[in-house]
């Protein structure tokens, strides 16, 4: 993959913030509160991206994997992973100008379907994650987000033993992304990769409600 994320909008530049702290007031710059969705299939790093940005210590459902789950939670390329959000989690960061993003991130089993309307609800975007070993496996979710009508930009999660051959075009192709929307590499793990992918949805955000785009 060659393509990179885009550029830190202009107006809207990440808070420096020294990592996940107890104090969950918000600052007293806070003017506008954004409820974004963190979303992708099982396995494709959700609770670790916001787990890297967020400023307070994060909510996390996570559990176990266990063999009664093994039928539902299919493993195939992420063997690695030992548990499972059987609920939500939740994160927050703040961004210049007295913009905070709450962080939802929402499970991308077909079994959790009935909880989107509730946890999609407020919502002004979403950010897809998709893992590029397996695309396949974003299929449902990103029909779940279109069915929703939220905006929403794609990051790819860059697994270290991930393909690296495949073109923008051949993954927007394979996704069948509008021309619009927003498509980005992230590291997960990383706090500032993460915080880049946000941003790329904040600045769609921005851009579609801009008079020019109406």
């Amino acid at each position: 993959m060659a393509f990179a994320p885009s550029s830190t909008p202009s107006g809207v530049r990440a808070r420096a913030t020294a990592g996940p702290s107890d104090d969950v007031h918000l600052p007293d710059t806070a003017r506008d509160l954004v409820k974004i969705l963190v979303t992708g299939p099982f396995g494709v790093g959700k609770t670790t991206l916001i787990g890297s940005v967020s400023e307070i210590r994060p909510l996390h459902t996570e559990e176990p994997l266990s063999e009664a789950s093994a039928p539902v939670d299919d493993i195939a390329g992420v063997r690695d992973k030992s548990t499972t959000t059987v609920a939500v989690d939740f994160g927050r960061i703040s961004l210049a100008g007295g913009v905070v993003l709450y962080l939802f991130g929402t499970p991308g089993q077909e079994r959790f379907r009935p909880l989107w309307d509730d946890i999609a609800y407020g919502a002004l975007g979403a950010l897809v994650l998709v893992d590029s070993r397996r695309i396949d496996a974003s299929f449902d979710v990103l029909g779940l987000v279109e069915e929703s009508g939220l905006p929403y930009a794609v990051a790819f999660n860059t697994f270290p033993d991930a393909p690296r051959h495949h073109t923008e075009a051949e993954l927007r192709a394979a996704l069948d992304l509008e021309d619009g929307t927003p498509m980005v590499t992230c590291d997960a793990r990383d706090a500032d990769s993460s915080v880049d992918a946000l941003l790329a949805l904040v600045q769609h955000l921005i851009d579609r409600d801009t008079p020019e785009s109406r």
